[in-house]
């Protein structure tokens, strides 16, 4: 099955209604239990910085974070980059009738062969380095643009079934990534040969927030994967299964979780 076809068409429906895309990405922000540890690791990370901060957004997609980003830091500049033209074509678009709209720059990038300069003080990673097959390229070039002291900030599945890898011949429900996510000592290894040093770590989409993903997630995807004539009741069934599933998330940001679908590392460049 598939799921980024079903997020860009949902995406493509809000193109051009700058009304029905914040909606957009607050319900992004409210039912994708990694945004919750994004936000919270923004906070405490771009939030302590003084002066001028700038920020890479590497994979910006729909472009939700550099929104939270320039919304919540006013001293932040963001350089959101994509692989796909489209994409930043439609958060172009949106950031332009946006007030702070003139502290965000869209580039087109291959992460692999990032041309950006830097430096860096905070380089956001969402939910990317699972998708593209030479991911050490990637970490190389994050350490190369970082400023010394600069934070990175990853979110990533583990390989604890992130991938929703259902069985051994790896059918998977995100069938668009190169892999079905990262054992921790793996991930820390390709970060500490890139360079950098390990901050936290921790497991996300724990026993909790696995349930919250089936209710707000894995359940509407499956359906709009059978047919769209499910979509006119994908908002009654979010408006029943919002709630329980707001509490799921938080039980999860909230717990110690030895184990998880989703892996959240802080490392910065030595200074």
């Amino acid at each position: 099955m598939r799921y980024d076809p079903i997020k860009d068409r949902m995406s493509a429906f809000v193109r051009g209604r700058p009304v029905l895309q914040r909606v957009f990405f607050v319900l992004l922000h409210l039912i994708f239990l990694r945004s919750w540890y994004v936000r919270r690791a923004l906070r405490s990370a771009v939030g302590r910085m003084n002066g001028h901060v700038e920020v890479l957004d590497a994979g910006t997609g729909f472009g939700q974070f550099t929104w939270f980003i320039v919304r919540s830091f006013p001293s932040a500049h963001v350089l959101a980059v994509d692989i796909k033209e489209d994409y930043l074509e439609h958060a172009r678009a949106f950031f332009t009738h946006a007030e702070c709209g003139r502290r965000v720059r869209f580039e087109r990038e291959d992460l692999t062969d990032l041309r950006a300069d830097g430096p860096f003080d905070c380089i956001l990673s969402v939910d990317v380095l699972e998708h593209i097959e030479d991911d050490s390229a990637v970490l190389r070039h994050f350490a190369r643009v970082a400023r010394p002291g600069g934070v990175i900030l990853i979110s990533t599945p583990s390989n604890l079934g992130g991938s929703d890898a259902r069985h051994a011949a790896d059918v998977s429900f995100i069938d668009e990534h190169v892999r079905t996510g990262y054992g921790l000592p793996e991930l820390e290894e390709k970060l500490r040969d890139a360079g950098l040093e390990i901050t936290s770590t921790s497991y996300t989409y724990g026993r909790w927030g696995s349930v919250a993903w089936r209710i707000l997630i894995g359940f509407p995807i499956a359906a709009l994967n059978n047919s769209w004539a499910w979509f006119p009741l994908l908002l009654p069934y979010w408006a029943l299964a919002l709630p329980a599933g707001l509490v799921l998330n938080a039980m999860d940001v909230r717990a110690n979780n030895l184990e998880g679908t989703g892996l959240f590392v802080v490392a910065r460049k030595p200074r």
